[in-house]
């Protein structure tokens, strides 16, 4: 994994500004701490960071190669799973490399063979940008399912492009302005951020399954993935046997590096069929015992209440799967004073407000990880592709008129000053975000009423929620050069599940039942049965109490730029109470009442660090 920037412009020689460039590439140290290098001509900047995980050797970015007259240059953020298919086809064809196993050359040869349409023929996770100086023009991609960020920024005479927005802002050519649909963006919408948004006024993302096209003649995007909808004839057998296939395939793929590999294990269907299935080729290749983390919080056994959205804890689980599996299993628990304390460098990573502690949470969890490992793989996704969350289940939750992770929009806007409420329209804007959403959706005929709702209901989950988890899954790791892999985003596994009749998906009457289903033999049965159970956060009162404190000196100060987005005595209020004022989550499984305070710090250190201008 690595960190990318770029530099295009046709009226200004870019190679006279090296500097601007090695400052955007250098905010990005944190994704790629083992190597940067840069390539500078008179139109183009490229810049890279490097995190050594394959071919440590022959890897070196940004790579150049040629082939007749033709000659490009590339930076890329990724992982190729099929990286030995496509050097096969590609040695086939007359082509010669000069590096043992760099998947970063294989990429750069199969642009130069296939040109856009190599994107199709990809597997793996991955943002690239590859520069062809014969055609003078710029190729940007994004992987399908959306794991590698990338966004960019258009102007008259250019295009700047980065990883991550702090690459972008780190050019003089950008500032940090917000108007009313990037505040709605942060406010409304909270952690899960439309696609393609990039917040900042002017400031894009690639969305995922796109490419771009940057030459003269501007900005050419065009889609090279979407979901497709398919009659499912298989049966429930055939359709497990299928799954368990494409599992065991996948994470066979995805083990592969030069550097230490473990899983993050919580007990849970998802990463304890992940686990399993790479103990497996651990013991088929030699590689020794498999290492496996966990994470868990100061006080968490004394201070834990089961509800709807969480209903136990992890550590019997991660114990008994750990012992049943024979991996090397590593806990890492959480200080609550630091859980509080690394708030502002969770924000600080995500480049955005995020999910607050359980940013902050899993931003601690990844540095202790990295002191074992570089790469882990970890079962996000599962629950958006198979239907695993609690939204797909409730009683007339189906049925809302906010994205199912959406709750207390009304609460959460009556904290906010009413003249920020009229400047972002929020029930128009979640209106409008959804009726896009919902308009994309791929129909069947003759299929059920009941069916076209849950199929809505994934793909708001796996286009619109997922994109979320795997955003804060790459920060808070990235933020310490840790590689995450999530075999259950493989493009491949989503396509087919997609089409499995939702009456198979609960296959037994059980949430995710397939894949309970195809998981049968590989897991013991307690842990099959196991309920759905999120990524845990803390319920200390210490950890309440740090965040509501720190709040109320903030709401005291004169000078904090979140102020004016407040009504002020309302927060005050529920600050210094200390009750309830969202009866459930807010967002997701997770976000209550502390989340809220601790995001509202966020958005305070945000606003502060960035010198965002609201306009």
């Amino acid at each position: 994994m690595c960190g990318i920037a770029g530099w295009i412009d046709w009226k200004r020689d870019v190679s006279q500004y090296r500097k601007v460039i090695e400052v955007m590439t250098d905010t990005l140290s944190h994704r790629g701490p083992d190597a940067r290098g840069f390539w500078l001509l008179p139109n183009v900047a490229l810049g890279h960071r490097r995190l050594v995980v394959v071919d440590p050797e022959g890897g070196s970015q940004p790579m150049t190669r040629k082939k007749g007259k033709r000659e490009c240059t590339i930076v890329y953020n990724g992982e190729l799973y099929n990286g030995e298919e496509l050097r096969s086809d590609l040695e086939a064809r007359g082509y010669i490399f000069q590096t043992r196993n760099s998947d970063t050359e294989v990429l750069l040869m199969a642009y130069i063979e296939w040109g856009p349409l190599s994107v199709e023929r990809l597997n793996g996770i991955f943002a690239f940008a590859v520069w062809d100086e014969t055609e003078q023009s710029l190729f940007l991609a994004r992987d399908r399912l959306g794991v590698k960020p990338l966004f960019y920024y258009e102007y008259t005479d250019g295009l700047i492009f980065g990883s991550e927005l702090k690459a972008l802002l780190a050019h003089p050519e950008i500032e940090p302005r917000l108007d009313a649909e990037g505040l709605a963006e942060v406010l409304v919408m909270g952690p899960a951020r439309t696609p393609g948004h990039g917040v900042y006024q002017g400031v894009k993302e690639l969305k995922p399954g796109h490419y771009m096209v940057f030459n003269r003649k501007g900005v050419h995007i065009h889609r090279y993935w979407r979901l497709e909808n398919r009659p499912h004839e298989d049966d429930a057998e055939i359709t497990a046997a299928r799954i368990l296939d494409l599992l065991q395939d996948t994470v066979s793929r995805q083990l592969v590096a030069d550097v230490p590999v473990c899983t993050l294990l919580s007990g849970g269907l998802d990463s304890s069929a992940l686990t399993a299935f790479a103990v497996r080729v651990f013991e088929r290749e030699g590689r020794g015992r498999l290492h496996t983390f966990s994470v868990a919080y100061e006080g968490s056994e004394q201070y834990f209440t089961p509800d709807l959205f969480q209903p136990d804890t992890d550590n019997h689980w991660v114990q008994k799967v750990s012992e049943s599996l024979g991996t090397v299993h590593h806990s890492v628990t959480i200080d609550v004073n630091e859980l509080h304390e690394t708030l502002d460098s969770a924000q600080w990573a995500n480049d955005l407000p995020g999910m607050a502690d359980i940013d902050s949470s899993l931003y601690l969890f990844c540095r202790e990880v990295r002191k074992e490992a570089t790469v882990a793989l970890s079962g996000e996704c599962a629950d958006e592709v198979f239907g695993g969350y609690p939204w797909f289940y409730g009683k007339g939750i189906q049925n809302t008129s906010v994205f199912p992770w959406m709750r207390m929009l009304d609460e959460r806007m009556d904290m906010l000053s009413p003249e920020v409420v009229n400047h972002i329209r929020p029930r128009e804007y979640v209106a409008d975000r959804l009726h896009d959403a919902l308009a994309e959706v791929p129909r069947l005929r003759q299929e059920s009423t009941w069916e076209a709702k849950m199929r809505e209901m994934t793909y708001l989950s796996i286009t619109r929620f997922m994109p979320t988890l795997l955003d804060r899954k790459d920060r808070m790791s990235m933020a310490w050069g840790l590689e995450i892999r999530v075999p259950f985003s493989d493009h491949r596994l989503v396509e087919y599940v997609w089409n499995i009749p939702w009456g198979t998906k609960t296959y037994g009457g059980m949430p995710k039942g397939i894949l309970r289903k195809a998981l049968e033999g590989v897991l013991p049965d307690e842990v099959l049965a196991r309920p759905k159970n999120p990524y845990p956060k803390t319920h200390h009162p210490k950890y309440a109490a740090l965040v509501r404190k720190n709040l109320l000196r903030v709401l005291d100060s004169t000078d904090s730029p979140l102020l004016p987005l407040l009504n002020v005595g309302k927060v005050r209020e529920a600050a210094l109470r200390g009750d309830e004022v969202f009866k459930l989550p807010w967002f997701g499984q997770l976000m209550g009442d502390t989340q809220y305070f601790a995001f509202l710090l966020q958005v305070h250190w945000w606003l502060k660090r960035a010198r965002v201008r609201i306009i």
